[in-house]
């Protein structure tokens, strides 16, 4: 080993880099392989998201469709296999409240609740929340519960 083999180690030196728009003598000054005018040969240019080159873009070709009922209301669904798990994990006891709910993240302080006829139900509970569905129902009073209405 002396100083006329030392080699910097693999891949560290890149020396195949254009030296672009540094001047006549570089061969690669003026326009520095940009082209003549147009916006990509602009500084601070960058390509709009979806631009087509002027073209009507696909997002405007596209028609809207449908419609949305400012009427509408949104429930957070919570199913009887979750609340059969709350009772099985003695989160719940007997009667599951929207403050119960609340607290156990459930759903949130300003949503609808309503209850879903997913899962079995075993445990004997007092349920209030907005809206059941009707299997929901039948299911809370099959267990010798009670499903109240808000």
């Amino acid at each position: 080993m002396d100083l006329s083999n030392l080699k910097p180690a693999e891949g560290s030196v890149n020396n195949n880099s254009k030296r672009v728009g540094r001047g006549q003598g570089s061969g690669k000054g003026g326009t520095a392989t940009r082209g003549h005018k147009g916006a990509k040969s602009r500084s601070g240019y960058s390509r709009k998201l979806g631009f087509e080159g002027g073209q009507m873009p696909l997002q405007r070709r596209v028609p809207k469709f449908g419609f949305t009922n400012i009427n509408r209301k949104e429930y957070q669904g919570i199913n009887l296999d979750t609340l059969q798990q709350m009772v099985d994990d003695k989160k719940i006891i007997d009667t599951v409240d929207l403050d119960t709910i609340i607290a156990l993240r459930l759903a949130g302080k300003n949503e609808l609740v309503k209850i879903l006829g997913r899962g079995e139900l075993k445990a004997k509970l007092t349920v209030t929340a907005h809206k059941f569905t009707a299997s929901a129902k039948a299911a809370i009073e099959a267990a010798g519960g009670e499903a109240v209405t808000l």
